[in-house]
């Protein structure tokens, strides 16, 4: 646990600083703040540390890795998560992946590496544990006023000013549930896949798994083996690609195409031959043609959901109409009779310490930050993380550090340039870095990871262009 050297704050008048309750406030002069102690909490700590700032991180678990970490109540991971980005375009830039270990490591291997990268930077002495954010809210001279206390409530609340903020508490922990007609009546059991952890829940099973996301196919391959009945119920069309292409990681021949920068119509045409060649006509096995072209979304990475289909282990079906109390009736009209239905129906982000109109809404729910990461009106706070890209995510939330931490730093030492960044900031109007077809929370995140890194690059580099 980090020791602590701070001091009580005053108030520009000299008087001492008290919350509203009465606790006085501890300042922790210009130290930073991380929430969250998984991947995008982990290199924001490290990349902080290099620029020379004091940073206090806070864990509300009891270890590092955050989603990879399978013992945390909030983890998403079950028994059989694997990577689905492969090693080279996940790990990051500055601490590579082990040469033996696998294209798509497993969720453990995954925790390993993130436990060594901790250890190998010394993380640790900075990182509270077992302690949780309770509220952020601005304080005097762009300044932030954080309170905490131990995880689950217990203990006494205690305030500390921090000279910025940044939120890395993942958006992957907050089930999105799906509302349906007769739902509550139900009379077979429901489940978040953020519940599901082994195969064994699927075991001698009728299991309905509504969903298309990674997850939700991942899912629907393991119910193929393990239940009585596979039903897969989608609401459109989606692309499938294999997670192996002529021999390589699919994503690593993607990135060839991209790295020759082929203009986007081109890619679209040779990655639909190539799905015609390996994957072919999907519709001729029941599943809804794509209304939508490639790249338009990502596609979901999973070589086997084709292949239990074919086999007639997993059913196709159309979206879910409503619920009776023991079947589940289907927009088609059909009508079908599952006793566990699985949800893989996504998550929300949620930062519950801070109001609501900090990061910004858009009407939705969803931040409006420039490149995902900075709000308006508060150039000491920003956002790691808050992406889901087309490749692996460790080597931008790695950059967005980088650019944070170089912001950070110019404000102290060359003030004009963090002040043009943040005027371009409160100007912008959250860039979108790749296409949609439906603009639901699914896809609100989704980036190109090459053009995000781009625009990331650009933004470094006009910082040092930025006059003084």
């Amino acid at each position: 646990m980090p020791t602590s050297t701070d001091q009580s704050s005053y108030d520009p008048d000299g008087t001492l600083s008290l919350t509203p309750d009465g606790r006085p406030i501890h300042d922790r002069g210009d130290t930073v703040c991380v929430i969250g102690a998984g991947a995008s909490g982990l290199t924001t700590v490290k990349n902080l540390k290099e620029y020379g700032f004091g940073v206090d991180c806070y864990e509300r678990e009891t270890g590092v890795g955050g989603a990879w970490n399978w013992r945390h109540d909030r983890s998403p991971v079950y028994a059989s998560t694997h990577l689905i980005s492969s090693k080279p375009f996940t790990q990051f830039p500055d601490f590579p992946m082990p040469d033996d270990w696998p294209d798509y490591p497993h969720h453990s291997q995954l925790l390993t590496y993130f436990e060594r990268y901790a250890d190998h930077f010394d993380l640790r002495p900075h990182i509270w544990f077992g302690t949780e954010v309770v509220r952020v809210e601005p304080a005097a001279g762009q300044r932030w006023d954080v309170t905490t206390r131990s995880t689950g409530g217990y203990g006494a609340e205690r305030t500390s000013r921090y000279a910025a903020v940044v939120v890395a508490n993942g958006h992957n922990w907050s089930p999105k549930l799906p509302s349906y007609e007769g739902l509550e009546n139900f009379r077979g059991e429901v489940m978040h896949a953020s519940s599901y952890k082994d195969a064994k829940q699927l075991r001698d099973r009728r299991v309905l798994v509504v969903g298309a996301g990674n997850t939700g196919c991942d899912i629907a391959v393991e119910a193929a083996q393990q239940a009585r009945t596979c039903w897969h119920s989608t609401r459109r069309g989606y692309w499938y690609a294999p997670k192996y292409v002529l021999g390589r990681p699919a994503d690593q021949v993607n990135d060839r195409a991209l790295a020759m920068r082929l203009p986007l119509w081109l890619r679209q045409w040779l990655f639909q031959r190539l799905l015609r060649f390996t994957v072919g006509d999907l519709t001729r096995f029941g599943l809804p043609k794509p209304d939508h072209k490639v790249y338009e979304t990502h596609p979901i990475a999973n070589s086997q959901l084709v292949y239990y289909v074919g086999h007639g282990r997993i059913n196709p079906l159309p979206d879910v109409a409503r619920f009776h109390a023991y079947g589940v009736e289907l927009t088609d009209g059909r009508e079908i009779e599952p006793d566990l239905v699985i949800f893989a129906t996504g998550y929300l982000p949620r930062f519950e310490f801070l109001a609501p109109g900090i990061l910004g809404d858009d009407g939705s729910g969803r931040p409006t930050l420039h490149l995902n990461a900075f709000p308006r009106r508060y150039p000491t706070l920003a956002v790691v993380g808050l992406v889901q890209p087309d490749s692996g995510i460790f080597p931008i939330t790695h950059w967005q550090s980088v650019l944070i931490a170089r912001l950070l730093r110019l404000r102290q030492d060359v003030p004009q340039r963090a002040a043009a960044f943040a005027a371009k900031v409160d100007a912008a109007a959250g860039e979108r870095y790749s296409g949609r077809v439906k603009d639901s929370s699914r896809h609100w995140f989704e980036v190109g990871h090459v053009d995000y890194l781009r625009a990331v690059q650009r933004a470094l580099d006009e910082l040092e262009a930025s006059p003084q």
